[in-house]
């Protein structure tokens, strides 16, 4: 019998180095659609630095019709012109950054184009970030609750395969300290105000690759334990 063990995530709007130190440890992540919406996570919230301090940007959903709509039915609202307003706060808070220029047009799409719904835009994001730091996990959606296809599957090549789940999908979130993940560690690396603030841990993957470029891998790698 041979062990697999896959990873079960939320998704997220660009995620925290966390988050993302996951998709590079683990050849294959699964990703919860049906689960129930859940409010102020990481599902539709990140978190930059801007020069004030830490900055959370949320993008705002239609309210569900329900408490027990499934994530991957959460619409995205125009309310408030939050495109605009998370590009302007993107730009003010990295233009001075390092590698703005080099990954601002990768990014800039998402706030001038519209999803409908949250789950496909942070999936779209998440592959595009996957892209520019050359993370390759498979990446599929559970086919409900909790639950992965082929969980007991057999494979001619390698007999019986038995699927071990490191589960993180209430794990990585704003309300739980990083320092609980005893997979991860913080690593520093630059940060454009760092001077002002000092350094400011697990913060949005957009502030890794503005501020470190291709060699975000590199700090991804060193934050594995």
């Amino acid at each position: 019998m041979m062990m697999n063990t896959v990873c079960l995530l939320s998704t997220t709007y660009f995620g925290p180095v966390q988050y993302y130190a996951k998709l590079y440890a683990y050849p294959e992540v699964w990703m919860e659609a049906h689960e129930h919406y859940v409010k102020q996570t990481y599902r539709n919230r990140c978190l930059i630095a801007s020069p004030s301090g830490v900055q959370a940007l949320t993008v705002p959903v239609v309210k569900p019709g329900t408490d027990k709509c499934l994530m991957k039915d959460i619409r995205i609202s125009d309310h408030g012109n939050w495109r605009h307003l998370h590009w302007n706060a993107l730009e003010t808070a990295y233009r001075n950054s390092p590698f703005f220029e080099y990954y601002a047009d990768d990014f800039l799409p998402f706030y001038t184009q519209k999803w409908d719904f949250l789950f496909d835009f942070n999936e779209a994001i998440r592959a595009k970030v996957c892209e520019l730091i050359d993370l390759h996990p498979k990446v599929l959606p559970t086919a409900s609750y909790g639950v992965i296809n082929g969980m007991n599957s057999v494979d001619s090549a390698v007999g019986y395969v038995e699927y071990a789940v490191d589960d993180f999908r209430e794990k990585i979130s704003p309300k739980v300290p990083s320092a609980m993940d005893k997979g991860f560690v913080s690593n520093s690396y630059y940060q454009v105000f760092r001077e002002k603030h000092g350094f400011l841990p697990n913060l949005s993957v957009v502030d890794l690759l503005f501020n470190m470029g291709p060699e975000a891998v590199l700090v991804l790698r060193d934050s594995v334990i």
